[in-house]
Order: C-alpha cells, then sequence, then structure tokens
C-alpha cells in the first residue's frame, strides 16, 4: 500500500508552478507535505568546462538525472526518507549538500517536464499542468534569473531564444494532454487551486481510513 500521495505540477518556464505548491501547502495546512522540484535532478557538470556548462540546454529531458529522482519518488512513497541534492545554479553543479525528505504523506514534485516521464506519471495520484501565456512567463524568468541566479538580462534572453521556448514547445506544451487538471495563470487561479487542495484533502482521508 502507498504510504504518500505523489502530486505531478508541470508546466513552462516561469508559469507560476512554484507558487501553485507554495498556496497548495497552505490551503493544506499539514507539516506532512514535502515540495520538492525537479530542478533538484539536473546532472552534475562538474566535468565540462564552464565555458561548456554555459551553453547546456537545461531544457530538455535529458538535462535530468531520471533514474535517481524516480529512485526518489518510489522510496518516499514507500514511505522512505531520500536526501534530495542541492543544485547549484550559478556553478551548473551539484553542491555536494542534500536536504532529507523524511516521510511526507504529500509529495508535491514540481517541473517544467515531470509530466513527460511515463514511469513517474504512473506514480502519481493527480497530474497538474500551470498553464500561463508565454509573454508572462519570460518576463517573470527573465526577473527570477537576474534577481535570483546572477544572469545578465543578455544571457537570459539568448538562452530563451536558443533553447528554453523551442524545448518547451517540442517537449514541455506537449505534455499538458496528460494532466488531470489545468490551471490557468497559475497560482492566481484561487478557485482551481481549492479544487485541487480538496481532492488532495479527500486521497488524504482515504489514505487514514485505510490505516484504521
Amino acid at each position: 500500500m502507498k504510504k504518500a500521495i505523489l502530486i505531478g505540477l508541470a508546466g513552462g518556464s516561469g508559469s507560476g508552478k512554484t507558487l501553485v505548491a507554495q498556496t497548495l501547502f497552505k490551503r493544506i495546512d499539514s507539516k506532512k507535505i514535502a515540495i520538492i522540484e525537479q530542478d533538484s535532478y539536473y546532472k552534475d557538470l562538474a566535468e565540462i568546462p564552464m565555458t561548456e556548462r554555459k551553453k547546456h540546454n537545461f531544457d530538455h529531458p535529458e538535462a535530468f538525472d531520471w533514474a535517481l529522482m524516480k529512485e526518489h519518488m518510489a522510496d518516499l512513497l514507500e514511505g522512505k526518507p531520500v536526501d534530495i541534492p542541492i543544485y547549484d545554479y550559478t556553478t551548473h553543479t551539484r553542491s555536494g549538500k542534500s536536504i532529507t525528505v523524511d516521510r511526507p504523506l504529500i509529495i508535491v514534485l514540481e517541473g517544467i517536464l515531470v509530466l513527460a516521464d511515463p514511469d513517474l506519471r504512473r506514480m502519481m495520484d493527480i497530474k497538474t499542468y500551470v498553464d500561463t501565456d508565454d509573454d508572462i512567463r519570460f518576463i517573470r524568468r527573465l526577473q527570477r534569473d537576474i534577481a535570483e541566479r546572477g544572469r545578465s538580462m543578455e544571457s537570459v534572453i539568448k538562452q530563451y531564444m536558443r533553447s528554453v521556448r523551442p524545448m518547451h514547445q517540442q517537449f514541455v506544451e506537449p505534455t499538458k494532454r496528460y494532466a488531470d487538471v489545468i490551471i490557468p495563470e497559475g497560482g492566481h487561479n484561487k478557485v482551481a487551486i481549492d479544487l485541487l487542495g480538496t481532492k488532495v484533502r479527500a486521497l488524504l482521508r482515504e489514505m487514514e481510513q485505510q490505516e484504521d
């Protein structure tokens, strides 16, 4: 029997996935919710020269360590604690540090491509896609990468045109067809988040009844 609920939260870069996850966390008001970012599972590029790391396509499915991600999700669903790697966006490497996630009841796995892998989808109780207009997503990404990741405006725009936009069209947006719930405009859609919260509470009650 599964010992946790896995929610997949996909959508393009800057769509508002993190805000949806944080809002859901507040609505459920449970200490047993873990929000895990797919970005934590970027492959370590330490063995590649920095000049080459900057050219790496971080929006392609091959940028992620899918094996480790699936192993961790399977362990969490079985009630085992896992150590989530911490990724350093400035050096494009794993920092060597980790965060321990210890037996949550609800796991929110959020990232651009969390619905792309069929094995992961089969593990999920709810598959969600956050659908936000391209111009809004770009502005949010530009602001975030400059403020939080030490990027220049020129480099963000260049990366967006070279890889983010085409990868979104090729790999990210097509996964919307796998979603059980589509949330337009992300965390600002209170009605959709309320409905999602209601479903999560119902699943929690089912789990508690099975344990009794």
